[in-house]
């Protein structure tokens, strides 16, 4: 790999792991669209913000930009609280207003600034690498490695000082309360990081890619682990994979590196999703189907103690009727059978029936642990 090269990979690895880091609690606090409300709407304060110093490169427009970011939180919540609207329907009122005003903006009194739509939407990371850091001469390398370097201090300054009340917000606001912390205070100091960050990566990886490593690697890591630390941990290594990954496959290809990008980030995802040992589609299925055939198996033998040693017992507890009275159909109510036999809950007596006392013993156990559960959660 050239020079080049391994700058490109490592600002993508960079701004993958710097949005990784918030885009976690993200996710927990189910906020993800919030990401994609505010990498669009930055666009507004970086065209204000040349309005005011005619000069893509001023620093002015990243200020402009964070602080369209927050006032997009700003505006979404404020008419979150109105009781007929949703934050799902307020995030789609205010980042469409908000990004159309800075598109038809760009369109009619900043055409020679050099902000391209399509730069916006996918940005081009190709040419992050020559946009260089020059002091007195000396080459110091890309500025986006500074710029998402700097980025990712302050994110993990924020989350390591914060991370006591981030958890306690994400999960309990209302106990956050009672032990004095202010849930709008780490709200909007988060979302400022959020904004910021979007900010960051917006100029180097455009908003579409933004928007995929602030969700994706921290929703492949919520299908892996109930452990916040961990959640975080996975999350940014997801990112760098990813990032590493999609890049390889943008040089085999010679496409997009924020599309393959963005394109291996979907497929870890639905890998995982379809995977993952406790999340999993298949596990879930599968612990379902578990389910269903230990309740079944449980309903078979609550019918035969009801019914056995009784003068229905020939008709309720035949072979060849019982799935009339449990409404089963034979195939299944033979695997049941089979299923409780093996573990010597039941047995067969001329064409009958029976359950022993270790079925009995199951069949009580179980009833009376479900009758404490209940108890327990009224």
């Amino acid at each position: 790999m050239s020079i080049i090269q391994i700058e490109t990979l490592s600002i993508a690895i960079l701004v993958a792991i710097t949005c990784s880091l918030p885009g976690t609690f993200l996710v927990l606090r189910q906020m993800s669209m919030m990401a994609d409300a505010i990498s669009h709407t930055i666009l507004l304060g970086i065209i204000l913000g040349f309005f005011i110093v005619h000069d893509v490169n001023h620093p002015l427009l990243i200020i402009g930009a964070a602080l369209i970011g927050v006032v997009t939180v700003f505006i979404t919540e404020l008419l979150n609280k109105i009781d007929l609207i949703k934050e799902d329907a307020s995030i789609g009122l205010t980042f469409p207003f908000l990004f159309s005003i800075a598109i038809v903006l760009i369109s009619y009194y900043a055409r020679n600034a050099h902000i391209g739509v399509h730069a916006v939407l996918l940005g081009e990371i190709v040419f992050a690498p020559f946009n260089r850091l020059m002091i007195n001469g000396i080459d110091f390398g890309p500025k986006a490695l500074y710029i998402m370097g700097t980025i990712l201090i302050i994110n993990l300054v924020y989350i390591i000082v914060f991370y006591k009340e981030l958890k306690i917000v994400t999960f309990d606001k209302g106990l956050a309360a009672v032990l004095g912390i202010s849930p709008v205070i780490i709200h909007y100091s988060f979302m400022s990081i959020v904004s910021i960050t979007c900010v960051g990566a917006f100029d180097t990886v455009g908003s579409i890619l933004v928007i995929a490593l602030i969700i994706g690697p921290p929703a492949t890591a919520y299908l892996l682990t109930n452990n916040l630390k961990v959640m975080i941990g996975l999350s940014a290594l997801f990112g760098s994979i990813s990032a590493t990954v999609g890049y390889a496959i943008a040089l085999w290809l010679d496409s997009s590196i924020a599309g393959c990008i963005a394109a291996v980030i979907g497929f870890v995802f639905i890998v995982t999703f379809i995977l993952a040992p406790k999340k999993g589609l298949l596990s879930t299925q599968l612990q379902r189907h578990s389910k269903k055939l230990e309740f079944s198996r449980l309903a078979l033998l609550i019918h035969i103690i009801n019914h056995g040693d009784s003068k229905e017992e020939k008709e309720e507890c035949s072979l060849n009727s019982i799935h009339n009275h449990l409404h089963w159909n034979k195939s299944f109510l033979e695997r049941i059978i089979d299923s409780a036999k093996r573990d010597n809950y039941i047995f067969v007596d001329k064409d009958i029936l029976k359950i022993t006392e270790k079925g009995k013993s199951y069949a009580v156990n179980y009833h009376q642990n479900i009758l404490d559960r209940i108890s327990v959660d009224n």
